[in-house]
Formats: structure tokens, C-alpha cells, sequence
């Protein structure tokens, strides 16, 4: 097991949850949000969805999977 590789895993989990929790009780907070959504309508929030609440889940679920297999991180 390689704990700094978990590490950053679980950090990047946390990241995209607290995206999605902010995404439902606080908008305003995503600075991010409203320029795309002007810019390329729903489409904008569904690239700002995925951008920062799946890839980095999915990104901390992978590498927590190599990280407790012993993969290093870099």
C-alpha cells in the first residue's frame, strides 16, 4: 500500500463531493458556474458538472485503487 498515493485519492474524492454538495446549497459559490452557463447554456453546467464533481471522484476512486495496490503516485 502506498499511503501518500491513497492520500491524494481521498483528497480528490472530497474535492468533488464538496463541488457537488456546494452545486446544491450554494450556488453562488462556484464562480465558475454562472460564466459557463452564459456562455453555453445547460450544456455549460453539465461540462462544469462533470469537470469538477465526476472527473475528480472518478480520478480519486482510480487512484486509490492503484495506491492500495502499490502503484506510486508518480
Amino acid at each position: 500500500m502506498n499511503p501518500v498515493t491513497v492520500t491524494v485519492g481521498a483528497a480528490a474524492i472530497l474535492f468533488g463531493l464538496y463541488m457537488s454538495f456546494l452545486r446544491i446549497t450554494n450556488p453562488a459559490k462556484l464562480g465558475k458556474l454562472e460564466p459557463m452557463k452564459e456562455r453555453f447554456g445547460t450544456a455549460g453546467a453539465a461540462i462544469h458538472f462533470i469537470a469538477y464533481s465526476v472527473v475528480p471522484v472518478a480520478y480519486g476512486i482510480v487512484t486509490i485503487l492503484g495506491g492500495l495496490k502499490g502503484d506510486p503516485l508518480f
